[in-house]
């Protein structure tokens, strides 16, 4: 290692210790997770893409391993195999993580708080966003842009419309994944009738199925066939292409479904405007969304609170951190007018821990942070 190299980790670990210092002193535990963990829960959760980014290998009984690409799943598996699993538990954390990045080091230095159990959603909400400001104060990063939004208020609306379940799974996958929703919906207003003579069969027998039941259906045509995937398609992938392209045969998602859902997504702002706004589209398309506004405004209340100058703060109904998981509030921390990558990100995942296992719902909010980049920025602001 360089003398500069040296340098910039020592750098580094001064800046994360003293931040560790910050997060026990908030009742924060530090936990310490195994770097080598099984790769499947990062595979089933973040979608096969994050595969090419992983660093895999298996052990002697075939089992899939990989170095952890983040460390909120490593974290939750942990507390789920503790004594204190269900209740109400917070920790902290600092370590690598790993993930393939051309042109960038692939050793990432990552810290950040973990909270699972408590029932106070909007307190617990707000406390991350407080702690993730502290984060940026302590490497000297103070001139940051707040960027949030709330999944929970675009799956409300989803609800609200009652689309058919081919729509909706398409609708929170293009959502997540940051892919054009104007253009989807576009694509949605039309009825899809052109269909490939051969599949005819298929659509036909598919119309009307649940989930559950198209992947079973596929699966035993597949398995008739000999094959698992198809074009690098996998068996349920399939299932819900041939779902949704018998959806479509019966009719177009409604036009005022779509009028309405872009103008949900076109709301910006501040949070108390976005509120504001919220409430009036619901009142205007008869949508019950009180619930999730109410939660909402309930967590910009907690955040004025903490001290956070909300006004400051920009909301979007189209903001998404890119993971399936979350569930509720998401913000990213950017160092203001210095590129699109967050120096600090998190959100609510409420329903990670039943998908990692837990036999209940276990609430969890939490968030990371860019340990290397920010020490990077607070040299330049320091300079």
């Amino acid at each position: 290692m360089t003398a500069t190299a040296t340098s910039n980790a020592a750098g580094s670990a001064a800046w994360a210790d003293t931040l560790l210092l910050s997060f026990a002193q908030a009742g924060y535990v530090r936990a310490e997770p195994a770097i080598l963990q099984p790769a499947e829960p990062f595979l089933d959760l973040s979608g096969e893409d994050i595969r090419k980014s992983l660093y895999l290998t298996t052990d002697l009984s075939g089992e899939e391993l990989c170095l952890r690409p983040d460390l909120t799943i490593p974290v939750a598996r942990d507390y789920l195999a503790s004594n204190r699993a269900g209740q109400p538990a917070g920790f902290s954390y600092l370590g690598p993580v790993f993930r393939y990045r051309s042109g960038h080091a692939s050793e990432i230095l990552h810290a950040g708080i973990e909270s699972f159990g408590r029932q106070d959603h909007a307190a617990a909400d707000a406390e991350m966003l407080a702690l993730a400001l502290e984060a940026t104060a302590a490497f000297g990063v103070n001139d940051v842009e707040i960027r949030t939004g709330d999944v929970a208020l675009f799956n409300a609306l989803l609800d609200a419309l009652d689309l058919y379940p081919v729509w909706r799974r398409r609708l929170v996958k293009d959502f997540n994944r940051k892919i054009s929703l104007e253009q989807d919906l576009e694509r949605l207003a039309a009825a899809t009738t052109a269909t490939r003579s051969e599949y005819e069969g298929v659509l036909a027998a598919l119309a009307g199925s649940d989930r559950k039941a198209a992947l079973a259906f596929v699966t035993d045509l597949m398995s008739i066939a000999g094959t698992t995937n198809v074009g690098g398609r996998t068996t349920a992938e399939i299932a819900d292409r041939f779902l949704e392209q018998s959806t479509l045969k019966g009719g177009a998602l409604p036009r005022e479904a779509i009028t309405v859902l872009k103008r949900f997504l076109s709301v910006a702002g501040n949070p108390d405007d976005a509120i504001a706004e919220l409430r009036t589209l619901t009142a205007d398309a008869k949508l019950d969304l009180a619930a999730a506004i109410d939660q909402f405004e309930s967590r910009v209340g907690f955040m004025a609170a903490r001290g956070i100058d909300v006004k400051q703060t920009r909301f979007s109904t189209a903001f998404g951190r890119g993971l399936d998981y979350y569930t509720g509030f998401e913000f990213e921390l950017h160092h203001r007018g210095n590129g699109a990558e967050p120096l600090v990100a998190g959100g609510r995942y409420d329903g990670l821990m039943t998908q990692l296992g837990s036999a209940a719902p276990i609430p969890a909010v939490g968030f990371s942070v860019w340990v290397d980049a920010l020490t990077r920025i607070g040299r330049k602001v320091g300079a």
